[in-house]
């Protein structure tokens, strides 16, 4: 009895552990349901190429829960060796959305590629992300207070 008692502990603190684990991958990467990022585009098209492509689910990778589209077997590999750089800024969330303060869904087709790093930008039909980014003319001061909110909001919910 007590040894049954000890098992459904055991089991609800790794149910528990696996819940947080997850919800703090949905908080820090922008993310579907199938924890699929970037809404399936290619991480290394955005940095080698400057260009948004959409990759093929046959040539897949996950890194830390999240999984990562690529158009060849060659992108595949090249992030398999090097995950961390191709990564999105922000966890995929819109970069202006971050230097202001809060978390939005980037449009995959808006973007900016600067010193090894690719940022995207929410895009609708009342705002332009990117354009407020890129009218501000001060890349270094917009990714220095978008890093310092970063902090605060990688572990808060959109």
């Amino acid at each position: 009895m007590k040894t049954l008692k000890n098992i459904k502990i055991v089991l609800v603190v790794m149910i528990m552990t696996t819940m947080t684990t997850i919800a703090q991958d949905k908080k820090r990467n922008n993310i579907d349901n199938s924890n699929i990022a970037l809404q399936g585009y290619s991480p290394v098209s955005y940095l080698d190429l400057g260009i948004a492509q959409r990759g093929n689910k046959e040539y897949k990778s996950e890194h830390e829960k999240v999984v990562y589209y690529f158009t060849s077997k060659e992108q595949k590999s090249k992030f398999d060796k090097n995950p961390k750089q191709y990564l999105p800024q922000y966890g995929g969330f819109c970069a202006f959305g971050v230097y202001a303060g809060a978390k939005f869904r980037p449009d995959p087709n808006k973007f900016v590629v600067k010193d090894g790093k690719y940022f995207l930008f929410l895009y609708n039909i009342e705002l332009d992300a990117q354009q407020l980014w890129l009218a501000e003319n001060n890349h270094k001061k917009l990714v220095a207070k978008a890093n310092s909110n970063w902090e605060k909001l990688r572990n808060t919910y959109n």
